[in-house]
């Protein structure tokens, strides 16, 4: 890559990321934060200061490159040879730098900078399908760890014989749904089943949900008389009591019919705000997906955790395989995915994302 070609892809990148926008919007919010009364409210200053270190982030990487093109530019103006190999050194440089900060360009999304919310469900299979869920919460939990986020359990359902019917987690770190957003959908495995006598091969199914974290209400605007708001009796695994209030909390938006329940916390409260925040999560989600104005122009998801509806394939037998349909990327190392190295697979699916 030339001076020429790299200043350009550099000035295209601003201009897809908004980066000089985004640097007058970081500058004025640092001046807030200058303020002596900025602490006063800690929840907005708390919020201000989430905001400042997103956008220092996103900003500063390229405008650092940025700096440092223009002044190889200028010495490649110079015209002297005796600063060539230097010059060509730091061509190099800079065309690195360039090729990590790239990855961010696949990441622009209105939310791929937001925490995620990611649920799993376990589909058609039975017992091994609940089996393969519980599976697919540990993969993430490992990614998670493995990608220094903070992962926390909101909410599990156990299964009736081994695993879970269903497991929702809250993730926060930086790009979250970004990344995570192309791990929506069904996720199809292959094995000798455990839990058969006879060892029999089983395909089971479950369905992956990823949404953006949205704690602000004003982001997703919900009209109260399109929610009806139950509220049951807490249970954990194996059914037993985990409290005596009726602190779980189901939540069921009207027009799509989706439905959130909650009963992690011992608060009432507290549940019912998880819950909102998730359904802000799936509606903002539905918003974008569907390319809807407002919320009221929604129809809700219909996509079911069962044979022809799989986004990745991870086949134990009788060879090993994992394979996603739609980026076709592949490997053959099923137990280091399922152990949570999911990086290849995700960043193959982002640039498969950004060809189409």
């Amino acid at each position: 890559m030339d001076m020429k070609k790299l200043n350009s892809d550099i000035a295209s990148a601003f201009a897809k990321l908004d980066i000089e926008a985004k640097a007058t919007q970081l500058s004025q919010l640092e001046s807030e934060a200058a303020n002596p009364d900025f602490w006063q409210n800690v929840e907005q200053a708390q919020s201000i200061s989430k905001q400042i270190a997103k956008l220092k982030s996103k900003v500063e990487p390229w405008l650092e490159l940025r700096r440092k093109t223009d002044e190889t530019s200028e010495l490649l103006a110079l015209n002297d040879d005796s600063m060539k190999t230097e010059i060509e050194a730091e061509l190099l440089k800079l065309n690195s730098q360039y090729g990590k900060l790239e990855a961010s360009l696949m990441l622009n999304g209105p939310y791929d900078d937001y925490d995620a919310v990611l649920s799993v469900h376990a589909g058609t299979g039975g017992t091994d399908a609940m089996d393969w869920a519980q599976m697919l919460e540990r993969m993430y939990l490992r990614f998670a760890e493995n990608s220094k986020w903070k992962a926390t359990v909101i909410d599990e359902a156990a299964g009736n014989e081994a695993g879970i019917k269903s497991a929702t987690i809250g993730i926060s770190g930086d790009n979250v749904y970004g990344k995570l957003r192309g791990e929506c959908g069904v996720h199809r495995l292959v094995r000798l089943s455990p839990f058969n006598a006879d060892s029999l091969r089983q395909t089971s199914f479950a369905l992956v949900e990823v949404v953006p974290d949205i704690d602000q209400p004003d982001e997703v605007e919900i009209d109260d008389k399109d929610l009806r708001i139950d509220v049951f009796r807490s249970g954990g695994k194996g059914g037993q009591s985990v409290n005596t209030t009726d602190s779980a909390v189901r939540i069921t938006h009207i027009p799509t019919n989706i439905v959130i329940s909650v009963q992690n916390e011992r608060s009432q409260m507290q549940n019912k705000a998880t819950a909102m925040k998730i359904l802000r999560g799936k509606l903002a989600q539905l918003q974008v997906e569907q390319h809807a104005e407002n919320v009221s122009q929604l129809k809700g998801p219909d996509q079911k955790a069962a044979w022809g509806n799989q986004i990745r394939n991870y086949v134990l037998h009788p060879y090993t395989l994992v394979k996603d349909s739609r980026s076709g990327y592949e490997t053959t190392d099923v137990n280091s995915v399922l152990d949570g190295q999911l990086e290849q697979l995700i960043d193959a699916y982002l640039r498969h994302r950004i060809g189409q």
